[in-house]
């Protein structure tokens, strides 16, 4: 669809798509043509609260849409710091979007429909339709987030986020890997992976390492550097993987990577890594001499000679590899191909070219410098032995852990490299995706049951196996075999030693697959513990095809692990009964939080219907089954994407028509049968309208916003569709055939048993219809619940109505309250409903607002802060009661402080007047502060009177090109805010401070006062 044709639809597509829809495709678009919008950067400041008022610059939508540009734009590393920005606005959009219980899960799914929708070809249907995906999913209701988790190949994380979901071995670009270290971090917490080691060859640079811990710490993943080292071992190379600890966080590896001997090894590292580079060099010269033309005849083009500098430019930060190469003569091949399609199918040229021209064995020809000995002037890290190695590593970084690949070893090397490493090998890498899926020769049952073997500390076994091993190497001539049988006959006579050194530390499993991001004939980047997952997730593996997700071959025992916090001091259980009740919820592990992980026992050998560990990754990402769109041809399609206004119409008749059916067939009195339906929906849309409003503030809220504004109409109308197929079930089913016909039970004889029987089977059918709806099981279970508790007030209702219809003289009362039984029940129900579900949405509006607000406040005590570092002899306070000096005095010397402190205060003044119980929110923080704390936060917000500097802040473009909106709201409400907000703080109460909100925003306060 061209995008001329988004703004003139013809009239079938007026029924199809929302006006929203072509608005964000268009603006997504106008940000892909322009490379971004430069204005916009500043919106993607830490200091500018997503609910804040950077929502008056830009929807949601292009927010998220400019991030993902950003991020997924150069891998250069000069624009690092760039795409680390970008991340920390993505994750901060993506998780303030949704408002529903999936939080996690519904920012996975927001990442990835805009990552689909920034790449999809420009103007298609395709993009309209993710457009529309990523607006409904904006809601996290559960239906559809499960739904599109499954069109994009997630699985359903725990919210808790405690799922062991792990990769031990990946690349990124700094490497043989596609994505940037930042885009990496981005897409591994999309799978759902929290733990993370990223392999670099030899070295890594202190820009790779920089970025690749920033952007964990931003997404919260945790994350490993590990270096791959060749050592020489049997006249081959074998690899160790070392990885450094307690260096995990960004200053402590960067104060590691400065220390010299570090710097030496380090340095040492790239000159063996230009050795290995320097055959893929040598191939891409046989490549111009000879074989582009064997290449080029076998698929059917004519190759030209491969340039060395734009092959440089295509491999990037990367090391060169033949890797690389094999990939960069793919592109060449798909781009002379004649037939698209078949060029579309090509997903596995790149690795077919490596595999019968690129690999070492096939160029005998070439030096080899995988092979010892095959090149003249080896570095010296590749002349090391294993134990060399080891040693050398050890005396340069104690704690440190060392992994033995196990690719191609057989059970005595493994004693042997164990044993003369002195018990400083940590880890077998007993399990290698990309090996495996290739073929290569990997005993993991041999290492696992070693492993065993030694972390039991069974000598006997233990010899058992050396014995055998040196038997089974008597009859090999070969010196290195030698080497190896003299190790192990040395190893029997020390085998309590050997024993010892993993007493206390012992052998670990380590698991990985290999992956580089670009395969789509390998499983990719990602395995996950199927304990671990929600039942929906386990039963969506059970249903799944091998192919799309493989379940190793290698199974973990795990140990589930609760941890609760005991109800802390003050807080309403401190005194009397309350404190002995506490006692026993504590020893019953009822009280306060908990928080659940899960603990890894031991690995082994699993036979099929035993295997928990599954690949994240599929097979093929370009296939059918991983796209994010229904076919346009189906009916699932045009019920998708339909006009949700015309949507949430039908939805209001398809209910009403068996409601007003039911009516019209049942009643005879005038009054039900025409009006009944109205009466029935009229209680179901007020109770949706009217618990909205006051979840979200009622008469309280902000007169800068609609009533409108805080009603979900797809809510209401989901709401209509439902009730409208409980009346035949209550008033004709329940009501009229089984209890009136079949048991004589009507309001006359027996109201009671009526409306509980009633209210149960409503109960069941609410319970039902949520279910379906994917709700959160609680939700469904409350809802049942609410039904049960109508009763006494249906019961209440039906004596009020007898009684005035008694009083006015009324004759056969019984039959006209039988007549109305249904919308008695319906009403009762309803009421209950509007003050449970009213108070659950306020509950959440007032959870939203506390993590809001408190994020914000501290940032403004941290912009106080360092106020009172840079100006150690200044009384801060009274600058900060005089706003001119203050932004005199800073805007000189820290002019991004002055920028900060008025974000800070801006962001205020939205919430105050925007968003949903800000105002009680506060007020209770407020109350929670000390006098200096409540005195810092006023004082912070008088900045706002500048109206100068805030106004030319706003116009050069804080907010993005559309200024007024915001401008215009500042200047309206700035002294309202004001005064607003210093009498409440002149009348917050310290005494009513609740223990949940005492936060302890600014201790350096309390320190100043407390001195």
């Amino acid at each position: 669809m061209p995008r001329e044709e988004t703004e003139k639809r013809p009239l079938a597509g007026r029924f199809m798509f929302d006006p929203q829809d072509y608005e964000l495709l268009a603006i997504v678009n106008d940000v892909l043509d322009r490379g971004g919008y430069s204005s916009f950067k500043r919106v993607l400041g830490p200091y500018l609260h997503p609910r804040g008022i950077k929502e008056m610059a830009a929807t949601k939508g292009l927010r998220i849409a400019y991030s993902v540009i950003h991020l997924l734009g150069s891998l250069e590393s000069g624009k690092a710091r760039d795409r680390l920005g970008a991340l920390r606005a993505l994750k901060n959009e993506t998780l303030t979007a949704a408002e529903s219980s999936l939080l996690n899960n519904t920012a996975r799914v927001l990442l990835e429909i805009m990552k689909s929708l920034v790449r999809a070809p420009r103007g298609s249907l395709r993009q309209l339709k993710l457009a529309h995906d990523f607006r409904r999913a904006v809601s996290g209701k559960p239906r559809i987030i499960r739904s599109h988790l499954r069109r994009f190949h997630l699985l359903e994380m725990p919210e808790d986020w405690s799922q062991l979901a792990f990769d031990d071995h990946v690349h990124d670009a700094n490497t043989k890997g596609r994505k940037s270290p930042t885009h990496l971090i981005m897409d591994a917490w999309i799978k759902g992976l929290r733990k993370l080691t990223v392999v670099y060859y030899n070295y890594v640079s202190v820009e790779a390492a920089e970025e690749l811990l920033e952007a964990a710490e931003i997404m919260g993943v945790s994350v490993r550097i590990c270096i791959e080292l060749r050592v020489e071992h049997r006249g081959r190379y074998i690899k160790l993987l070392w990885t450094p600890r307690d260096v995990s966080n960004n200053e402590d590896f960067q104060a590691f990577l400065a220390r010299p001997d570090t710097a030496e090894f380090m340095r040492q590292g790239m000159e063996a890594s230009k050795q290995q580079q320097s055959y893929t060099w040598s191939a891409l010269e046989k490549f111009n001499a000879s074989l582009r033309e064997e290449i080029g005849a076998c698929y059917g083009v004519e190759l030209p000679e491969a340039d060395p500098k734009e092959f440089l430019k295509f491999v990037g930060v990367g090391q060169p590899s033949i890797h690389h190469l094999g990939y960069y003569l793919a592109a060449m091949v798909e781009q002379l191909k004649e037939d698209a399609a078949e060029s579309a199918e090509a997903g596995g040229l790149a690795e077919e070219i490596i595999d019968r021209w690129l690999e070492p064995e096939r160029n005998p020809d070439l030096p080899n410098p995988f092979i010892p000995g095959s090149m003249e002037d080896r570095p010296l890290l590749r002349r090391l032995k294993p134990e060399e190695m080891v040693e050398r590593i050890h005396q340069m970084h104690p704690s440190s852990w060392i992994s033995l690949d196990m690719v191609d070893l057989r059970v005595e090397d493994m004693l042997y490299l164990l044993f003369v490493c002195r018990g400083r090998l940590t880890h077998l890498e007993v399990f290698n995706l990309r090996a495996y899926e290739r073929g290569m020769e990997v005993d993991y049952a041999s290492a696992l049951r070693l492993q065993a073997i030694i972390n039991t500390g069974n000598a006997v076994q233990l010899k058992r196996l050396v014995r055998d091993a040196c038997n089974a190497l008597q009859s090999e001539d070969d010196p290195g075999w030698r080497e190896v049988h003299s190790g192990l006959v040395r190893l029997l006579e020390d085998i309590p030693g050997f024993l010892a050194r993993y007493r206390k530390k012992p052998l670990r499993t380590r698991i990985g697959s290999d992956s580089t991001g670009q395969s789509d004939r390998r499983h990719g980047m990602g395995l996950v513990v199927t304990d671990t997952l929600p039942g929906k997730a386990r039963r969506q593996l059970k249903g799944e095809c091998g192919r799309a997700r493989m379940a190793l071959p290698i199974a973990v025992e795990v140990a589930m692990r609760r941890t609760y916090a005991p109800y802390s001091p003050g807080g309403g259980l401190s005194s009397g009964l309350g404190s002995r009740l506490r006692v026993i919820l504590d020893a019953l592990h009822q009280g306060g939080e908990s928080r659940l992980s899960w603990v890894k026992e031991r690995f082994y050998v699993a036979p099929e219907n035993r295997r928990n560990i599954r690949t994240l990754g599929g097979v093929s990402r370009r296939s059918v089954a991983f796209t994010s769109s229904l076919s346009p041809r189906g009916l699932a399609f045009y019920w998708v994407y339909m006009n949700s206004t015309i949507k949430n119409v039908l939805k209001i008749l398809l209910g009403f028509a068996p409601a007003a059916a039911t009516f019209q067939l049942t009643k005879d009195w005038w009054l039900l049968a025409w009006f009944g339906p109205f009466i029935w929906f009229g209680i179901t849309g007020a109770r949706n309208i009217i618990q909205s409003v006051l979840g979200c503030g009622g008469l309280k809220r902000s007169p800068l916003t609609k009533w409108s504004s805080y009603v979900s109409w797809e809510r209401v109308s989901d709401s209509l569709l439902w009730t409208g197929f409980s009346v035949p079930l209550l008033d004709y089913l329940v009501k009229t055939l089984l209890l009136d016909k079949g048991f004589g039970i009507n309001t006359g004889n027996n109201a009671t048993c009526l409306y509980t029987v009633m209210a149960v089977v409503n109960g069941l059918y609410i319970f039902g219809h949520n279910t379906f709806r994917g709700l959160p099981r609680r939700a469904a279970v409350g809802n049942f619940f609410r039904s049960v508790f109508s009763v006494p007030l249906a019961i209440l209702f039906n004596a009020a109505a007898a009684a005035v219809l008694g009083a006015c003289g009324v004759a056969a009362v019984d039959a006209i309250l039988q007549k109305w039984a249904a919308i008695i029940s319906k009403l009762a129900s309803d009421c209950v409903a509007g003050v449970i579900e009213g108070l659950a949405d306020r509950g959440k509006y007032i959870r939203l607002r506390m993590r809001d607000l408190s994020c914000k406040i501290s940032q403004i005590f941290d912009a106080y802060t360092q106020l009172e570092m840079l100006y150690p002899r200044r009384n801060v306070m009274e600058l900060l009661e005089s706003p001119k000096k203050l932004l005199a005095v800073i805007s000189g010397r820290q002019s991004d402080l002055e920028k900060v402190v008025i974000v800070n205060a801006l962001d205020m003044l939205y919430f105050w007047m925007h968003q949903p119980r800000s105002r009680i929110v506060l007020k209770r923080l407020l109350q929670c502060m000390t006098p200096d704390e409540r005195q810092v936060f006023l004082l912070s917000q008088y900045v706002l009177r500048r109206e100068k500097e805030v106004s030319l802040l706003l116009i050069e473009g804080l907010v993005g090109r559309k200024f007024n909106l915001a401008l215009s709201f500042y200047l309206a409400n700035v002294e309202t805010y004001l005064d607003q907000v210093q009498t409440l703080a002149a009348t917050c109460d310290a005494s009513q401070c609740r223990p949940e909100y005492a936060t302890g925003f600014a201790p350096h306060v309390q320190e100043d006062r407390q001195c």
